[in-house]
């Protein structure tokens, strides 16, 4: 029991980019996240890998699920980068 507590949260915690959105993390920091890495994601590919539904992801209610909008505030970069691809977001 003591070796699955570990092995636990670092599944549901994440350890790597490649691993995708953690719980702890916000919009641009999962953003910034997927594109610095060793694999150097496209913002198209990192913006789809953090996009969050209002389902939460789930496969239940996948058909009613809408796309929830990027919070980029503070973040020119990336809300240029969001214009230039077509990806919703608020200031």
């Amino acid at each position: 029991m003591q070796r699955l507590l570990p092995a636990a949260l670092l599944c549901l915690g994440g350890c790597s980019a490649e691993m995708g959105r953690t719980l702890t993390d916000t919009d641009i920091s999962c953003l910034r996240k997927q594109m610095s890495s060793e694999v150097r994601l496209s913002f198209p590919i990192a913006a789809n890998t953090c996009q969050r539904l209002t389902n939460h992801n789930m496969i239940f209610g996948e058909s009613n699920a809408k796309v929830i909008p990027f919070n980029l505030k503070g973040a020119p970069d990336l809300q240029a980068m969001a214009d230039e691809y077509g990806y919703s977001y608020t200031k």
